[in-house]
């Protein structure tokens, strides 16, 4: 798979520190060092609507074809412009909260988006600013500033900001979008879906399936966690291309249970619970009494046309893989930052070169060629296949890797 010397590893939803909940030391140099350990190979910068981060883009990177560049010219990890923008608004007499990337094609256009935020309101307090601007009304203002301004909707299923969230969004982007439907190309499965569960919504079957990090940190376990794999990149022109036609490769997922929304819950309850189990107690948390934050596979239930298992024929592949520190992690039985960890893991990407070729692509006996444990090869192994168990996520909490032999110990905790 990531043999294929012109394919191209891509994580297009980043943040910056000027996005709140990130880490301080987001930079253009963090996120390139760590692209390079990860195995990504294109990233999004983020935030470009706040100027600060703006500024730095500009001064650390260069512009050829809509692709920047390292001004050391080392072409290793390039980017493109890339921003979120968080839609507030009433419409229908509902509340909604709606996230959305969208990428530009140059410097130039992002200057006028710039601009038109500058009519909106403030864009300076947050790399990922709120207006009260409708989906259809943004994707109709942006396409008149430039129709290569690609619009995808963000996370789109989860509960609070995902189009389809079952708290604030839609129940079709046509409901979302109105007569600017047909620009959206593309969505973005988010961590608690995969492409698996959009291939059950017959709307979704014209539309382009991507995968991103949505990452606040550039930490190996956040970067590059969910991401997309293009043919040949040569300009952004090429990138725009593969999502507007379907051409991409494939998909890079982890296990939809390890996203935060994955399950029906409440975080503060310490209650979770399935589809099924939340039909039979009417939606109602049994420790409060109040109504369950449904969860993105209750959701997708809820939209679908078609049932569990059905394969769309514009259908693309897809890898679900849980990032490579969870894996030594649930080894250990440790927190995913320990220094233990870090030991093994750097040990590996010193072997093999990034974390993506240990994920995807090197075999046992090669991994045997590193001291360590057995049990840990065989783990790395059934990661890859798909075979390590996760107690699925809600409400904000993300989902938890359990070793085979702790499975039947953790079933009645799911």
């Amino acid at each position: 798979m990531v043999e294929e010397e012109k394919r191209v590893i891509a994580d297009l939803h980043i943040h910056s520190r000027f996005s709140r909940a990130t880490s301080k030391d987001l930079t253009i140099q963090n996120l390139i060092k760590w692209a390079k350990i990860k195995g990504v190979n294109l990233l999004g910068t983020g935030d470009f609507t706040h100027e600060k981060w703006l500024d730095e883009i500009k001064s650390e990177l260069e512009e050829k074809d809509g692709i920047l560049i390292p001004k050391n010219k080392d072409e290793s990890v390039r980017f493109i412009l890339t921003s979120e923008i968080s839609l507030v608004y009433t419409q229908d007499g509902k509340g909604r909260r709606v996230h959305l990337l969208f990428f530009a094609p140059n410097l130039d256009v992002v200057k006028k988006i710039n601009l038109y935020f500058d009519k909106k309101g403030r864009r300076d307090y947050d790399g990922r600013p709120i207006f009260k601007i409708s989906c259809m009304d943004f994707t109709k203002d942006m396409k008149e500033i430039s129709d290569e301004i690609e619009i995808i909707p963000a996370h789109a299923w989860t509960p609070w900001f995902g189009v389809f969230g079952s708290q604030s969004g839609f129940n079709s982007l046509k409901e979302a979008f109105g007569e600017q439907a047909d620009k959206i190309y593309a969505i973005e499965t988010g961590m608690s879906s995969d492409p698996s569960m959009n291939w059950r919504i017959a709307e979704l079957h014209g539309k382009t399936i991507l995968s991103f990090s949505d990452l606040h940190s550039f930490w190996p376990w956040r970067i590059g966690r969910e991401a997309t794999i293009f043919n040949s990149i040569n300009s952004y022109q090429d990138i725009i291309s593969q999502i507007r036609e379907n051409k991409i490769y494939a998909t890079i997922e982890v296990d939809p249970a390890y996203g935060k929304y994955h399950y029906d819950g409440h975080r503060l309850c310490k209650f979770s619970c399935s589809p099924r189990q939340s039909k039979e107690i009417e939606n109602k948390c049994p420790v409060c009494g109040k109504e369950l934050i449904i969860g993105v596979e209750n959701r997708v239930g809820e939209l679908a046309n078609f049932p569990a298992g059905f394969r769309s024929k514009n259908a693309k592949p897809f890898f679900s893989v849980l990032p490579l520190h969870e894996i030594i992690a649930l080894y250990n039985q440790n927190l995913v930052s320990s220094k233990k960890n870090w030991i093994i893991y750097d040990k590996l990407i010193e072997k093999f070169g990034n974390e993506f070729n240990i994920l995807l692509e090197i075999g046992t006996e090669d991994l045997k060629k590193v001291e360590i444990d057995d049990k840990l090869i065989g783990l790395i192994i059934e990661n890859r296949i798909g075979n390590i168990k996760v107690k699925p996520g809600y409400d904000g909490e993300y989902g938890r890797a359990v070793l085979p032999d702790t499975e039947d110990k953790q079933k009645k905790l799911i």
